[in-house]
């Protein structure tokens, strides 16, 4: 295959999805890691997709307007979400009641726990299954679960959230944007997000540098009313907020 040819093929594929990994388009390509990896700097200068760390975003909506499946994220800036989680969980005390959100950066923070006599709360079945097998009492709301993100939403999970008041809570996000606030692509999942945030004591957003400067469709949290957890380079715009805390 031309190496124009295999750009095209690239390109649909991270078009179609809205964010891949190398090894995804590795197995579409049976090109090698290091062509793949060249294809997309190549790529990323060119202004065709967003190069990140393990894979890319589609251009056209940087992963804002649209979810991906949870296997593809999770490769996606693998390290800078290890760094925020385990940052965040050094942030968890002993008899804290806490608000876990669907998302794989959250996902990553059970793996940092040490601390014991935690309670969470999750929408997340998967993060919920991991907490318990870490000896967390886990409580797990109602509602309809949604397949490309496994989280619980609906109305059924805002008023089991609703009978909680947590001391902290740790949200993903899609997008980050000191106009929009905090944006992700399903209004459910957002009104899921709203209602866990006006229940929190302390909000922290859990976010890798890709999503600064992108706008999903729905506004869950105004910019100013969370402390966002980061690592790597967000842009100097973004220095200047006192509420953001660059690990």
């Amino acid at each position: 295959m031309l190496a124009e040819e295999r750009f095209d093929e690239i390109l649909k594929y991270v078009n179609q999805e809205g964010s891949i990994t190398v090894q995804k388009l590795i197995e579409y390509t049976n090109a090698s890691e290091s062509t793949i990896r060249r294809d997309l700097n190549t790529l990323d200068k060119r202004g065709l997709l967003v190069k990140v760390h393990g894979g890319a975003l589609a251009l056209e909506h940087n992963a804002a307007l649209k979810d991906s499946m949870v296997n593809v994220r999770e490769e996606l800036n693998r390290e800078e979400k290890r760094k925020i989680a385990e940052y965040a969980a050094s942030l968890i005390s002993p008899e804290d009641v806490v608000y876990l959100d669907a998302g794989t950066t959250t996902g990553y923070l059970i793996d940092f726990l040490k601390t014991k006599g935690i309670v969470f709360v999750t929408n997340a079945v998967m993060h919920a299954r991991k907490l318990v097998e870490k000896g967390y009492t886990v409580y797990l709301p109602g509602g309809q679960m949604k397949a490309v993100t496994e989280a619980l939403i609906g109305e059924d999970t805002i008023e089991s959230i609703r009978k909680f008041h947590f001391t902290k809570g740790f949200f993903g996000t899609n997008g980050i944007d000191v106009e929009a606030g905090f944006t992700t692509p399903d209004i459910r999942e957002a009104n899921v997000k709203r209602y866990a945030c006006a229940q929190c004591k302390e909000i922290y957003i859990m976010s890798d540098s890709s999503k600064f400067g992108t706008i999903s469709p729905v506004t869950f949290l105004p910019f100013e009313k969370a402390n966002v957890l980061t690592a790597g380079e967000v842009g100097s715009a973004y220095e200047i907020y006192k509420n953001i805390i660059f690990i």
